[in-house]
């Protein structure tokens, strides 16, 4: 493996690493019995199905803006990329990246919102990894 391939497979894993953080984080918010912050938790979620499309686009050496817009990056995906349908649940996550951070934006999110916006990033996580497979493998 060239040199150029082993610092690609490095971004690629830290993207995964980072991704997964999120998802951990969102996970274990849930798991609060008071004054559970939901638009947090929504937002890992997020961040956690960004980043594994992120980390994807990488792996397809596409360059990608910085940018939270679920919708976009997956366009950005190679035409040849056979999503199953599930994964497009994930752009319902775009919102959440915004909404989370910044004042006056904050929409209030529900215990069911935060529990929803959990499932599908681990649903967009397993359905990243299962198209990285060959990846993960080498690592």
């Amino acid at each position: 493996m060239s040199s150029l391939d082993q610092e690609v497979l490095r971004k690629i894993k830290e993207w995964l690493v980072y991704a997964d953080e999120d998802l951990r984080l969102a996970q274990h918010g849930l798991t609060l019995v008071e004054r559970c912050p939901y638009r947090l938790i929504a937002y890992h979620a997020q961040q956690c199905a960004e980043k594994h499309l992120k980390a994807y686009l990488v792996y397809q050496k596409i360059d990608f803006p910085y940018t939270h817009n679920i919708s976009r990056l997956l366009e950005l995906c190679p035409e040849q990329t056979n999503w199953p349908k599930t994964i497009l649940e994930a752009e319902e996550l775009t919102p959440y990246a915004i909404t989370a951070r910044y004042s006056g934006e904050d929409e209030e999110v529900t215990r069911e919102e935060a529990e929803q916006a959990v499932r599908i990033a681990v649903s967009t996580r397993e359905i990243i990894r299962a198209n990285l497979k060959e990846v993960l493998d080498l690592a």
